[in-house]
C-alpha cells in the first residue's frame, strides 16, 4: 500500500494514514471488498507503532470506510460513493468559507484569492 508518512506534518500519523486510505477508496484505487494489509503488516511497512495503525483502522471503520472481521482481516466496505463525495465536498466548502472570511478580514480581493487558489490547486 502506497502511504507516505511525514514526521514534519502537524497532522498526527494515524490521521495521515486515515486520510490517505479514504482518498484511495474515493478514487477507486481500493475496491469494495478488497482486503487491506493487516495492522501488523502495515505498521511494519510504515515503520510505525501497531497502536498507531490500529487507531487509523478503528477510525476508518467508525467512519464506514472499512469493515473488520476477527480472524480474517480488514476489508473496504461497500460504499455509496456519491454520499461520501457529498460529505467530503461539505468539508471543502467549510474550509473555503473559512479561507474567504480570513481573506476578507485582511482586505484581499477576489482576484487575489483566485490566484492563491490557482497556485495551491496546481501544486
Amino acid at each position: 500500500m502506497n502511504i507516505i508518512i511525514s514526521n514534519y506534518s502537524d497532522e498526527p500519523i494515524y490521521e495521515q494514514i486515515t486520510r490517505q486510505i479514504k482518498n484511495m477508496i474515493m478514487r477507486g484505487e481500493l475496491n469494495e471488498g478488497g482486503m487491506l494489509p493487516s495492522i501488523r503488516s502495515l505498521s511494519k511497512e510504515l515503520q510505525i507503532s501497531v497502536i498507531t495503525t490500529k487507531r487509523a483502522y478503528d477510525e476508518l471503520e467508525r467512519d464506514g470506510y472499512i469493515t473488520s472481521v476477527p480472524g480474517k482481516g480488514s476489508f473496504v466496505a461497500a460504499q455509496n460513493k456519491e454520499l461520501l463525495k457529498e460529505i467530503r465536498m461539505r468539508v471543502v466548502e467549510e474550509k473555503l468559507a473559512e479561507a474567504v472570511d480570513a481573506a476578507k478580514s485582511i482586505g484581499l480581493s477576489y482576484r487575489e484569492i483566485e490566484e492563491m487558489l490557482k497556485i495551491f490547486y496546481e501544486e
